[in-house]
């Protein structure tokens, strides 16, 4: 019989055991995505960049032909990560381009997690390299996006074969803080929940504003 204990899961994620990485949220890309709302996919996006950035996760960001054909990153990322250098390829599969592999290299990470456009070019293509390659693999399916719901669905059934975990951006945020008596982050994640959550995170402004309640209790 097996005994429970009050330990995670081996297969969650910790703000130290990944790294992020976001590929193509671009203009000329996010025009012809029709599997998910522009506006839901650009707030998921900020969410989950929020969430990396605010838990100090390793975070590559990358493009395909920026100045030539596919434009900037959404202006929401580069809110988070003014800073951050962009590696822009010609590469559909980011995996092909050593500039990302070696960045992952330093990184120094078995699990990576994927977010971008087009889900069944851009996020396929280094998802099954990076498995192939011994890694642990992650899709953001929520922050990602196909010219189709069925382009979408169907790449993300072939990643869940291939062995990748499907999450979503709400549940990556919540997965990194996973116990609200962590009080260094609460007020950021709480935080990031009310701008980006949804009804879940106006239901946690009202639960502050009406009654001064909290997740945790206490804080």
């Amino acid at each position: 019989m097996p005994n429970a204990s009050p330990t995670p899961g081996k297969n969650l994620l910790t703000p130290d055991n990944h790294a992020l990485i976001l590929v193509d949220h671009q203009s000329q890309m996010a025009f012809a995505t029709k599997s998910i709302d522009l506006s839901l996919l650009r707030n998921n996006t900020s969410l989950i960049s929020k969430a990396a950035a605010g838990f100090r996760v390793p975070t590559l960001l990358t493009t395909v032909a920026e100045k030539s054909f596919s434009g900037p990153l959404f202006p929401e990322i580069k809110e988070v990560f003014p800073e951050a250098k962009v590696l822009d390829r010609t590469t559909m599969n980011a995996w092909e381009d050593s500039q990302v592999t070696d960045q992952v290299n330093r990184f120094d990470k078995e699990r990576l997690v994927f977010a971008g456009l087009w889900t069944g070019v851009c996020i396929v293509g280094p998802v099954l390299s990076a498995i192939d390659q011994g890694f642990k693999v992650y899709v953001i399916t929520d922050a990602s996006g196909d010219i189709s719901e069925e382009a979408h669905e169907r790449a993300v059934q072939r990643m869940i074969q291939a062995g990748a975990m499907p999450m979503t951006s709400l549940q990556y945020l919540l997965e990194l803080q996973r116990d609200w008596a962590r009080g260094a982050t609460y007020a950021m994640t709480t935080g990031i929940a009310v701008s980006n959550g949804g009804g879940y995170g106006l239901g946690v402004q009202y639960a502050k504003s009406m009654f001064n309640a909290s997740e945790g209790g206490g804080h």
